[in-house]
């Protein structure tokens, strides 16, 4: 019997920093997935990763392109994603953006726009969605188990993390949190509250952001680099039940009147499943649960979040 031959999906990365590496390294272990190559601005960073993974180093992302890839991620600082992903859909190629989508709103649209035009899938990496503990809060809400969901708060607070430099707390890290709230509504936010300040950073260094989600369903997000330990949890109210999710061990627990369950939850880094989500859109042609648009709406919300601290009031978004 012959063995059939497995086409694996060719993979460039563009970015090798700190988040770039997880990206190589979980695209490395995936069997049906060959890594093209590695590029980085950083010449001697390029060549050093792409020895490790056996594989081709370059030093301008064009270059990459060139080489008949299916995917690729891009793993660059926030205000080069634009220029970076124009090149990428324009050589017809499947790409998966980190979070968040783009610098501006104007440049989100574009790229939202470029991607339909060319029916290329553009993913961005709101990696809490690929949470398995979200995944399953999320199974629970939609089931009804829980009753109308009317209020959602979480906390996402930790030490400073010195390579921030670029972005506030709200941008880096409240930005996850206001997309999970929206997820997990269905619905999306259209007024937004924060007070915030700054005291280590020359951005924004704590907030507290208050969402609207329809007419009075509520979010709440609570997020600093000012405790010294690492909190991630968020807690859904609904009317027949309260769950309670700890994104760190990835545990979702409810309580009702009656009785306190803990949700079977199969426990799995949260990028390897977004990778893996990413690979199989692109071989099967399958929807994305974290595309352009949803996307954009988080940055939206989020820049209406640093808009609300700066101007004192509450925002709307359309």
């Amino acid at each position: 019997i012959k063995k059939m031959q497995v086409v694996k999906t060719r993979v460039g990365i563009i970015g090798g920093g700190a988040m770039g590496q997880h990206h190589i390294r979980i695209y490395n272990e995936m069997k049906d997935v060959e890594l093209v190559g590695i590029c980085d601005t950083d010449r001697n960073r390029a060549i050093s990763l792409a020895n490790s993974y056996n594989t081709t180093p370059f030093f301008d992302h064009r270059e990459l392109l060139k080489q008949e890839l299916d995917a690729v991620s891009v793993v660059v600082p926030t205000t080069l994603h634009y220029s970076v992903a124009m090149d990428i859909i324009d050589s017809g190629t499947h790409l998966l953006v980190e979070k968040p989508i783009a610098d501006t709103l104007e440049n989100a649209d574009k790229m939202i726009h470029a991607a339909r035009d060319s029916k290329v899938k553009l993913m961005v990496g709101h990696i809490e969605r690929f949470n398995p503990a979200v995944a399953k809060l999320k199974e629970i809400v939609d089931s009804g188990m829980l009753g109308k969901i009317v209020s959602i708060s979480s906390r996402r607070v930790g030490p400073f993390n010195p390579r921030i430099r670029d972005v506030g707390i709200i941008m880096d890290l409240g930005v996850h949190d206001i997309d999970v709230i929206s997820y997990l509504y269905g619905k999306r936010i259209n007024e937004v509250y924060t007070i915030a300040g700054k005291d280590i950073h020359s951005f924004e260094d704590h907030a507290s952001i208050l969402l609207r989600c329809d007419t009075n369903l509520s979010g709440m997000v609570e997020t600093n680099w000012l405790t010294p330990h690492k909190i991630r949890n968020l807690t859904a109210i609904g009317l027949k039940g309260v769950a309670y999710l700890d994104y760190i061990k990835q545990t979702v627990e409810l309580h009702d009147e009656a009785w306190i369950q803990t949700a079977k939850v199969e426990q799995k880094e949260p990028l390897k499943n977004e990778l893996e989500h990413f690979i199989n859109a692109v071989k099967n042609d399958t929807p994305i649960i974290s595309n352009g648009e949803t996307s954009r709406h988080a940055l939206e919300a989020a820049m209406a979040a640093i808009e609300s601290y700066q101007k004192g009031r509450a925002i709307s978004i359309k």
